[in-house]
């Protein structure tokens, strides 16, 4: 938040070792400022610290994580999102 405005949220779930990104929305006023990347950094580094596979089901985190396979390879749980695009 900056100030009392929210300028983003990501939408995520945690069952067992999976955490599951369901969403992720910047305002308007936000949109091409990084906040998207932000949001995804973050995310990222919790699954890190917490030995968590990503499933990235919302579009945005999907495409980066394509677009970047290196950098997050040792997160992405290809296996689970390979079965969510069939």
């Amino acid at each position: 938040m900056d100030g009392a405005e929210q300028l983003g949220e990501m939408v995520v779930g945690i069952s067992g070792a999976n955490l599951t990104v369901y969403h992720t929305e910047v305002s308007t006023n936000a949109q091409g400022k990084g906040e998207a990347k932000k949001l995804l950094t973050a995310m990222v580094e919790h699954a890190r610290k917490n030995n968590l596979k990503v499933i990235p089901l919302c579009p945005y985190v999907h495409a980066q994580f394509r677009r970047h396979p290196d950098e997050y390879a040792d997160v992405w749980n290809k296996e689970e999102d390979e079965k969510e695009d069939k």
